[in-house]
């Protein structure tokens, strides 16, 4: 589903941001990419929404290296994609509906089409009763289950997610990371970077270090390096 054939990844001014990266996630796994502020995290997943380019190797999703993407055929790959942040990136001056409505509004889907979709999201999350409400009269827990299902209401094979814990508290971040988990159980395949080692060791998922730009552990929970 996700390969990244030994990437590396420079910026103007020499600075490697990662090296000689490579791994593979597979259809249907949730994966942890974990590491201290810098390490690379935030710019491996923005290669693989094409918000980036690899400076050497190769990084593939659903077969096709997305480095050979013309501008246009990116905005199609970005559509297999559900992306979620730390900071929600909601519209405050829009409901939880109109939300988690917008990617669909971009992609040109039928009123009634998105209703469906946007309702069965919210309902994915625990949110469907809260759809009339404004992203203000949320805890921060349920804006960032907007966020989710505004990421999943395009139905993507992939999401991934930055940070996705990082302003909530330890139990609404299992509320989250629950949510996840039952994506992954219906195939979709999600990659999580996060710095939340507490939260990670009580879930039964690998776990990727960067250190460095380096990966200097893959660890599969049952599996070992």
């Amino acid at each position: 589903m996700i390969k990244f054939d030994n990437v590396s990844k420079r910026y103007a001014g020499g600075h490697e941001a990662l090296s000689a990266i490579s791994f593979e996630i597979s259809k249907g796994e949730m994966a942890f990419i974990t590491g201290r502020s810098g390490a690379g995290k935030s710019s491996l997943l923005k290669l693989i929404l094409a918000m980036e380019r690899a400076s050497t190797g190769a990084v593939f999703v659903d077969g096709v290296n997305i480095n050979r993407l013309s501008r246009r055929q990116i905005a199609g790959h970005r559509r297999k994609i559900g992306a979620v942040f730390q900071d929600h990136q909601l519209l405050f001056d829009r409901s939880v509906f109109d939300n988690v409505a917008l990617p669909l509004e971009i992609c040109g889907y039928r009123p009634q089409d998105a209703r469906r979709r946007v309702r069965a999201a919210l309902d994915k999350v625990g949110l469907l009763q809260k759809e009339r409400l404004y992203p203000e009269m949320l805890s921060g827990g349920e804006q960032q289950r907007v966020g989710i299902a505004r990421a999943v209401v395009n139905r993507p094979r992939i999401i991934l997610a930055d940070e996705p814990t990082g302003n909530l508290d330890p139990e609404l971040s299992t509320d989250v990371m629950n949510v996840f988990q039952q994506f992954r159980d219906v195939g979709v395949s999600l990659l999580v970077a996060s710095h939340d080692l507490s939260l990670i060791s009580n879930l039964n998922c690998r776990t990727i270090t960067l250190e460095a730009g380096k990966i200097t552990e893959d660890y599969s929970a049952g599996g070992g390096s």
